[in-house]
């Protein structure tokens, strides 16, 4: 019978947010799986406990996945933690997860810190619907191209961001998205200095255009505003009726349809369609 994967959420920077199940879990199993095993023993040594751990990382996972899973089907139990937070979210323990799944070997998940959770919150934007967009992409060109796909994403938008990537990435938002658009920076989450700055992305850039900020950042973005639906013209009406009839309605099927779609008075499009 294969062991089980556990993904155990760390602290994200106050270690008093470790739980009763977090320090049992990784008390329990039979060894760890570590973003980076120099953070992890601290946080082992501030609980008193010893461990077997393996590094797992995003350029040893495709390697390394294949040596864990191995040893879970072998009967072993295994916790995945990152330096902070919940591991297999925007993190390469994604991979891992999958492979088990394939493998049908157990996956449970000990909730606990999340940054992404922790910074909506707080952010004063609208929470109802959001959308995680984690790191984007270093390059510039590709960053542009994603955030131009996002220009009209009504969804709350987080994102995950380095000190020394901020004012590119916050040049970029404000260009592509809009200067007045409201943002939430959250940073330093749950430590001594945590800092939450509500403003616009216009004043967010000029501030960190001349300043390289300390710690790690998420920043909650408010959504575009809902576009307003125009309503159609029979001009519309018309040009869908040729459509339709290219597809082989007849003339009368077509206007029933087009009305029907696009909210049109049946006779009048009628009369106008006979008319052309």
């Amino acid at each position: 019978m294969s062991g089980t994967l556990y993904l155990v959420a760390t602290p994200i920077g106050n270690l008093g947010d470790i739980s009763r199940r977090m320090e049992e879990t990784l008390a329990s199993v039979d060894f760890i799986a570590a973003e980076d095993t120099r953070v992890t023993v601290k946080l082992l040594n501030h609980l008193g406990l010893k461990k077997t751990m393996v590094t797992y990382h995003r350029h040893n996972c495709q390697d390394m996945g294949g040596v864990v899973a191995d040893r879970l089907l072998a009967g072993e139990s295994c916790a995945l933690v990152t330096d902070a937070g919940t591991p297999a979210v925007s993190d390469p323990g994604e991979e891992l997860v999958a492979r088990c799944a394939a493998l049908d070997i157990p996956v449970v998940s000990v909730p606990g810190p999340c940054a992404l959770v922790t910074a909506l919150a707080a952010s004063g934007q609208p929470t109802g619907r959001f959308a995680f967009e984690g790191f984007l992409p270093m390059n510039r060109k590709n960053r542009r191209a994603r955030l131009e796909s996002l220009r009209g994403e009504e969804r709350t938008l987080i994102f995950y961001e380095a000190p020394h990537k901020l004012s590119a990435t916050l040049k970029d938002l404000s260009d592509t998205l809009g200067a007045d658009r409201p943002v939430s920076l959250c940073r330093e989450l749950t430590k001594l200095h945590e800092e939450i700055w509500r403003t616009t992305l216009g004043q967010a850039a000029a501030r960190y255009g001349e300043e390289t900020p300390k710690g790690e950042f998420v920043l909650v973005v408010r959504g575009a505003e809902p576009r307003e639906e125009q309503e159609a013209t029979l001009e519309d009406g018309l040009a869908l009726v040729e459509r339709l009839r290219e597809e082989g309605l007849s003339l009368r099927d077509a206007v029933k349809q087009a009305a029907k779609e696009l909210g049109l008075s049946r006779n009048e499009l009628y009369d106008r369609a006979v008319g052309r």
